[in-house]
């Protein structure tokens, strides 16, 4: 019994290491590609346009924007006062990571 326990806890800490260097990995680049594109209009979560839209949970929950899938569709279609972010200009790949970064970061 007591190796199976202590192989269930050595494989915890082989696979949790670099599962847990990506994410951060990951966060790092969301919070760069929010920083170089987002952060002008929304510093720390805010809006300088339209202050009632804020990209804190309770003000997107209220604008019905709710996943990650949401606020990349506003990117891609905002409403006025928006720049529209195509996908030559952030591809859908770094759009997934501003769009984690935001939900996990403006609570």
């Amino acid at each position: 019994m007591k190796r199976i326990i202590l192989a269930s806890v050595c494989t915890g800490l082989l696979f949790s290491s670099p599962l847990s260097a990506l994410a951060e990995k990951a966060a790092a680049q969301g919070k760069a590609l929010f920083e170089k594109h987002c952060a002008v209009c929304h510093p720390n979560g805010g809006n300088t346009i339209r202050p009632e839209k804020t990209l804190h949970r309770k003000d997107l929950t209220e604008n019905k924007i709710t996943t990650a899938k949401d606020i990349i569709g506003k990117m891609r279609s905002p409403g006025p006062g928006m720049t529209r972010f195509d996908k030559a200009t952030i591809p859908d790949k770094d759009a997934q990571k501003i769009a984690e970064y935001v939900l996990n970061t403006f609570k």
